[in-house]
């Protein structure tokens, strides 16, 4: 099983200890209401908490693999696609998960991007109340 199937059933049966070990130290995570990554294995695994408590009804809908450019230099690396839907505070939300992986098959980058743009507004009210609840913010 490679690492976006290892990612997706750990998020689906909401296991945060097997995600931590398909994260690189220094993964950077791409959030779509934040404008600077959230950085580091901590702090991502920090985010998954809050994110794993404040999803309703989550659940990958699709999953694609290839390969994007990682670099300033144009090297491509492989990587993974996998929309998803959900719901947050009766908002729902349509989405795709990007993942970036190092060598090791671990994942480096995370982008996240969502759509309605309220389900924007409501996601990220939902993390930052969650980040302070757990002082991460």
């Amino acid at each position: 099983m490679g690492t976006a199937e290892r990612f997706r059933t750990a998020v689906e049966k909401r296991d945060l200890s097997a995600l931590e070990d398909l994260f690189t130290e220094d993964i950077r995570f791409y959030s779509p209401v934040k404008f600077t990554p959230f950085e580091g294995r901590p702090m991502v695994l920090g985010l998954f908490g809050v994110l794993l408590r404040i999803f309703e009804d989550f659940r990958y809908i699709g999953h694609f693999d290839g390969t994007a450019e990682t670099s300033a230099d144009g090297t491509q690396a492989p990587a993974a696609i996998l929309a998803f839907r959900t719901t947050v505070d009766g908002k729902q939300i349509h989405g795709i998960d990007q993942l970036h992986f190092d060598e090791a098959g671990r994942v480096k980058e995370f982008t996240v991007m969502v759509r309605p743009q309220s389900a924007v507004v409501a996601l990220g009210q939902a993390v930052l109340a969650g980040l302070v609840a757990e002082g991460l913010a």
